[in-house]
């Protein structure tokens, strides 16, 4: 493997003689900070979101269809053309400014969404969304690879799920408390234009977003470790139409394709989880108070407070979890997600079984626990075998099928619910005793061909 260069686009830091410069503890830990309250955001956004999703349904006028359409799939539909192009920006300029300009635009189209006037300018800023955000975590990824050796760089990938674990355990003790004071909020003007007092939530929750842009741009950009010789090398002659399809990550594909028995097993495993996943993140709230008939305090309290708990328990105890299969399996990443799939299936199942609200919400929360533990060697599983050159559109291809198929989710299971079952709970339970087993099948399968590439890699000295 050649030696590690600075890659074009501005990257600081000089190459050491045969070796890489790494950035000082503080400056690597201030960048994960920064990285982490922009997660954090992200995540709360969403989870705020769906606790206003009521007050929505009822101001707008709108079936469950919709409801689940404008939360999940109207995210997605600009992420599906520039999702991927966006991921490789990581690999080609200073990560900093693009972290710093996805989370400027993701605090723009929060602010946007609290100022919608119908259902079809809601569309319009949700579109977005993602698309502002896909190059958040494509970027994260590489710049943290970067920043922290190889012997620190899983308890980095464990720190950051901070942001995750703050977004969607404080999301519902937040946005609860925020959702049940907005109702005593005056609906005024904003701009000129009428604000149902509930859109006043979204557009306090951009602000932090233009602050973590700001931070962005303080963070030092590490030395890449990518080697140049690995990368896709496009002449300078070449036609506009071969590097379009550089751009687009068609190159990367062809990587992807080439290991397909490492990857395919992955990426629909999480497809397959993410459905659900981010389908119950939408609905639970609804589902608890259709099913029991509480309110969005009582459902943020129950589930966020446990969720926190059970968070950090996944987070330590995953990290502690992996490292120990690693000093007995290659395929420890992969097989401590497998586990983790399990867990999560029966206990998502379990709370949609439970006839207690309370308890309902206790074991909903008690999911992220199993859900945290497995993201670590996920995350860390993709960045092990992924080509250094190609590794944020690798990364952003993984991410694609994250953030696609969890976004249909909502709209999967809303559509069951009004078209199928005519009940949100059932049609919550169908797609869990379907999807999350699948899941888990498909994770076992690639516990095998992730050992073969880690010992491969290893006998190249990689």
């Amino acid at each position: 493997m050649a030696g590690p260069v600075i890659a074009p686009g501005g990257d600081s830091g000089v190459a050491a003689a045969g070796g890489k410069v790494w950035p000082s503890a503080g400056a690597a830990y201030w960048a994960l900070a920064v990285i982490v309250l922009a997660t954090f955001m992200s995540f709360l956004d969403q989870v705020v979101f769906g606790m206003l999703a009521e007050n929505i349904k009822r101001d707008f006028d709108l079936t469950d269809t919709q409801l689940g359409f404008l939360a999940g799939p109207a995210t997605i539909i600009c992420y599906f053309f520039v999702g991927i192009p966006l991921g490789r920006l990581a690999d080609i300029y200073p990560r900093k400014l693009v972290l710093s300009a996805s989370a400027g635009i993701i605090g723009l189209l929060i602010a946007l969404s609290g100022m919608a006037q119908s259902f079809a300018q809601f569309v319009g800023s949700r579109v977005f969304l993602a698309a502002g955000g896909s190059a958040h975590a494509p970027s994260s990824y590489s710049l943290l690879t970067d920043a922290f050796p190889p012997r620190v760089l899983t308890r980095a990938f464990a720190l950051l799920q901070l942001g995750f674990i703050g977004g969607t355990t404080l999301g519902p003790i937040i946005g609860g408390r925020l959702v049940k004071a907005s109702a005593g909020w005056n609906s005024e003007p904003f701009l000129g234009l009428p604000i149902h007092s509930w859109q006043w939530v979204l557009i306090y929750l951009a602000l932090p977003s233009f602050i973590a842009s700001v931070l962005f741009l303080t963070v030092q950009e590490p030395q890449r470790l990518a080697p140049r010789g690995e990368g896709v090398q496009v002449p300078q002659d070449a036609g506009l139409l071969r590097k379009i399809i550089t751009f687009m990550g068609f190159d990367a594909a062809r990587a992807i394709h080439a290991g397909g028995r490492v990857y395919y097993p992955m990426f629909a495993a999480l497809a397959l989880s993410a459905v659900e996943s981010f389908g119950i993140m939408f609905w639970r709230v609804p589902y608890l108070m259709r099913e029991f008939g509480w309110d969005a305090k009582q459902i943020g309290d129950a589930i966020g407070l446990t969720a926190l708990i059970a968070s950090i328990l996944g987070m330590v105890v995953g990290g502690v979890f992996v490292e120990w299969l690693a000093k007995r399996y290659k395929d420890a990443n992969i097989r401590a997600a497998f586990l983790c799939f399990c867990g999560t299936t029966v206990v998502i199942i379990t709370a949609l079984l439970i006839p207690d609200p309370f308890w309902s919400s206790v074991t909903f929360g008690c999911a992220a626990f199993f859900g945290i533990a497995g993201a670590v060697p996920q995350n860390a599983a993709i960045q092990r075998v992924a080509p250094n050159a190609m590794r944020g559109q690798i990364t952003a291809f993984y991410l694609f099928m994250f953030t696609f198929f969890g976004a249909m989710g909502s709209w999967f299971i809303g559509a069951i619910s009004d078209h199928v079952t005519a009940n949100l709970g059932q049609a919550i339970l169908i797609t869990a005793c379907t999807l999350l087993p699948l899941a888990a099948f498909l994770m076992f399968r690639a516990i095998r061909p992730y050992r073969e590439e880690v010992e491969r890699l290893e006998a190249e000295g990689r």
